[in-house]
């Protein structure tokens, strides 16, 4: 299990989901597997070196596997993106709701 120096559960997935990029890999591979060269593309050209440590520390936290097409969700990550569809429902809900610049 995931723990950092004793924090809860709940802060260690935060400070992991919290990592620039993190939630952006995750979305990026909600419809299916991708290889390393697709993510990058899919996550807008992020640097390889942070694609792959994002990449390490999801696996590590086992959110990601890599299979025969590539970085794919693991059930626990597909559980995660579950989670989220309320936020990201709420973040559209949100921005129409924000005042528009002129």
């Amino acid at each position: 299990m995931l723990r950092v120096a004793g924090q809860r559960p709940i802060m260690a997935l935060l400070e992991l989901l919290g990592r620039r990029w993190t939630l952006r890999v995750l979305w990026e591979l909600r419809d299916g597997p991708l290889t390393s060269r697709a993510l990058r593309a899919a996550a807008g050209g992020l640097a390889p070196s942070v694609l792959q440590a994002r990449v390490n520390e999801l696996r590590g936290a086992q959110l990601l596997e890599l299979g025969a097409d590539g970085y794919g969700l693991t059930p626990l990550g597909r559980e995660l993106l579950e989670v989220f569809t309320p936020i990201y429902l709420f973040a559209d809900r949100w921005a129409e709701a924000m005042p528009r610049d002129s």
